[in-house]
């Protein structure tokens, strides 16, 4: 019964933060993030430990881990859905060239940092090697909010234009290849090198068989659609969605990446009705209900008060700067390289310098793991919030004048 009040209280939460950070220029999904931690021991807890331990016990968690796997999976899957690979076209090279800028310098700085202090047992626990360290927190440092960063460009009317497949697609290959990294790391650290074989191979077969075969009897499984998607055809993608998360996730890449290849693979043309059925059937119940759960239980695992100590504070600061500098600066100093206009190369930098949900998924995967401690979880936590706060703005000034040509509310 606990499970329903503690739904109640999150949305409730998200929706009041929501309230207050739409009317700043902040995307909802930021004002969720931050609700989450607000629900957590950062102030919740500190303020009220008997009613947040009441409310959230530690034998609820797993609940809310498994209702915010499910709605990551959902949401990943729709936003494959919306994804137009035909507008990739004459743009891979951009594409892949922002990419590798927006994973090779927050890696080197990441992992630069990670070589500094990786003998802190106050940030890394002792069983973590020097160079698990380095790997790992060159990892998060590399990762993009690439459910936030499709969130934001389909609130501002961006999906299917040039600049929105673009970054959505390098945040994509951004995300992956900082998915193999972690799966190399959690290989070393359990000393198991099959772990990075199969999530490396393994995501490459599962994704030419999901692009090849499957996306070929796809159109003949599912039929026709007018309208809606019918209940036997709806039960269809949702088991297939389902099996593509639970593959992604055994081979040790991740569920969302099988849910967000077969959004790809779903049918467009004849079918086209398919990805927009799908959006007007499932959008509303995974956003308003089952994400916020993610971010809660992500919040459940930050206690900022554990930075007591000014260098604590100081450490926070240098992430954040490596991040907002390796990550936002090196794509927008690409993207200008490439020929994109200022407006446009600023408007990637500042999108793929969000890290938001999937910087929390890794993270809790590290502390989870024994890779990293709470306190070290707890800056990254904040330098995730940070950048991703700073998206939405940056975005709407660097591209202002081109979302009020084109009608759209900045």
């Amino acid at each position: 019964m606990l499970l329903f009040m503690q739904l109640a209280v999150i949305l409730l939460a998200c929706r009041a933060v929501s309230w207050v950070f739409v009317r700043i220029g902040q995307s909802p999904v930021v004002a969720e993030m931050v609700a989450g931690v607000l629900l957590g021991p950062s102030l919740l807890g500190l303020l009220a430990p008997e009613l947040s331990a009441s409310l959230f016990p530690a034998a609820s968690k797993p609940i809310l881990f498994a209702l915010a796997q499910i709605a990551l999976a959902l949401y990943m899957f729709l936003v494959g859905c919306e994804f137009d690979l035909e507008l990739m076209k004459g743009r891979v090279g951009k594409a892949a060239s922002v990419s590798l800028a927006g994973i090779a310098a927050p890696f080197a700085l990441g992992a630069g940092l990670a070589w500094f202090l990786a003998d802190r047992q106050d940030l890394f626990p002792a069983a973590t090697e020097p160079f698990q360290a380095m790997l790992f927190l060159g990892a998060a440092m590399s990762i993009t909010a690439f459910p936030m960063l499709a969130r934001i460009i389909y609130e501002r009317g961006l999906t299917g234009t040039p600049l929105g497949t673009l970054t959505l697609a390098a945040g994509a290959v951004d995300d992956a290849a900082a998915w193999c990294v972690l799966a190399v790391v959690l290989a070393s650290f359990k000393g198991q090198a099959s772990i990075a074989v199969l999530a490396i191979g393994g995501s490459v077969l599962f994704a030419a068989f999901v692009m090849g075969p499957l996306r070929w009897v796809l159109p003949r499984w599912i039929g026709k659609v007018q309208g809606d998607l019918n209940s036997g055809q709806l039960v269809l993608v949702l088991a297939l969605l389902m099996l593509a998360a639970w593959c992604t996730d055994m081979i040790g890449i991740y569920a969302v990446f099988g849910a967000f290849l077969l959004g790809l693979a779903m049918p467009r043309g004849d079918n086209g009705g398919v990805p927009k059925a799908l959006e007007r059937q499932l959008m509303p119940l995974t956003t308003s209900l089952l994400l916020p759960c993610f971010f809660t239980y992500s919040g459940l695992n930050t206690q900022i008060n554990l930075l007591t100590e000014p260098g604590l504070w100081g450490l926070a600061a240098v992430v954040l700067a490596a991040a907002v500098l390796g990550k936002g600066g090196a794509c927008y100093a690409v993207a200008r390289w490439q020929g994109m206009s200022h407006p446009e190369a600023a408007a990637v930098g500042s999108l793929m310098n969000a890290r938001g949900l999937m910087e929390l998924i890794i993270l809790n995967i590290g502390l989870q793991a024994g890779l990293i401690t709470p306190t070290l979880f707890t800056v990254m936590v904040i330098m995730a919030i940070v950048t991703t706060l700073m998206a939405t703005p940056l975005f709407n000034r660097v591209y202002a004048s081109r979302l009020k040509g084109a009608g759209l509310v900045v």
